[in-house]
């Protein structure tokens, strides 16, 4: 079942926030996999926001 509710902050800004406390804890996290892994997440989030934006713009979709 899908959940019907409205979201209040969009897609991009929480995937934004998400990255961003992605890197915070990844600077804390000493050397290894799990701090690789954060990072890893937060370039996907990043990636993620900026193909939602560009996704979402009107017009043609080619890449720039």
């Amino acid at each position: 079942m899908q959940d019907t509710t409205k979201r209040t902050i969009p897609l991009s800004n929480r995937l934004a926030q998400w990255a961003a406390e992605a890197r915070r804890r990844a600077e804390i996290a000493p050397p290894g996999v799990q701090r690789e892994s954060l990072l890893k997440a937060a370039r996907l989030s990043e990636t993620a926001s900026h193909i939602h934006d560009w996704i979402s713009l009107p017009g043609p979709k080619t890449p720039r």
